[in-house]
């Protein structure tokens, strides 16, 4: 990836990495929040027509069956001066598996105080402090996670919030999984991992149930891809194995 940026004098808007999950798809762990924001990030932008010139993946990431649903959704925007209801806002992070905790420390976290709303995005190097008078947004600012301080020269206009999770747990997946944990109530700890999901609850390891709860739409990167995309194939045999 460096190598080509460097080579190719490419800018972040030209080139990305679609990085693979950290875990095996049915280890009862999900992969982090950041690997999943990353990967959103790249797959919304192929699937809103405003792909990168050039995309680096691993051959582990172009062959791993992607559910489009979550990489359609657009992020949260938020903006200074916008109009935002906060418990709107929160709600919008809770369908995106943002966790609620007292304080944020990693992303995906995300606090509430009075009219303040701290949160990690998933794509972000700093959490964001967003500062609402009424239901308009005053203030972004990025602060430390160390000390929870405003970053000199923090304040930002702009921020986008991709979801932590690439299943999302919408009603037809809620519905599906809450189907699913009454038939098979003879597995008690699938039962109750679904009824988990039928609840709205992010669970880790939920991705490997991808496939029943999402039917039908699987994808890889390629089938996202535009028909002129050209493939290049680094180091072929390595690959092929």
């Amino acid at each position: 990836y460096a190598v080509i940026r460097l080579q190719h004098r490419l800018t972040d808007e030209q080139l990305a990495e679609l990085t693979g999950w950290e875990t095996l798809p049915h280890e009862r762990l999900s992969p982090a929040a950041d690997t999943i924001g990353r990967r959103l990030q790249v797959l919304h932008a192929v699937m809103s027509g405003q792909a990168p010139g050039v995309i680096v993946a691993a051959a582990r990431s172009v062959v791993q069956p992607i559910p489009p649903g979550a990489a359609r959704r657009d992020p949260v925007r938020l903006r200074k001066g916008a109009e935002w209801d906060p418990t709107e806002l929160m709600v919008r992070l809770a369908e995106y598996a943002y966790v609620r905790e007292d304080m944020v420390a990693r992303r995906g976290d995300v606090a509430v105080r009075g009219g303040i709303v701290d949160v990690f995005p998933t794509t972000a190097d700093h959490p964001l402090r967003i500062e609402f008078d009424g239901d308009t947004i005053a203030e972004i600012r990025e602060f430390s996670v160390a000390d929870q301080r405003s970053l000199p020269d923090g304040e930002v206009e702009s921020a986008e919030l991709f979801p932590c999770r690439e299943l999302l747990l919408d009603e037809p997946v809620r519905t599906k999984a809450a189907e699913l944990a009454a038939e098979h109530r003879a597995n008690p700890t699938l039962a109750e991992l679904l009824d988990s999901l039928a609840e709205g609850i992010p669970r880790d390891g939920m991705e490997a149930l991808t496939s029943v709860l999402v039917p039908g739409e699987r994808a890889t990167l390629p089938m996202l891809m535009s028909a002129d995309t050209r493939v290049v194939e680094c180091d072929p045999d390595k690959v092929r194995r």
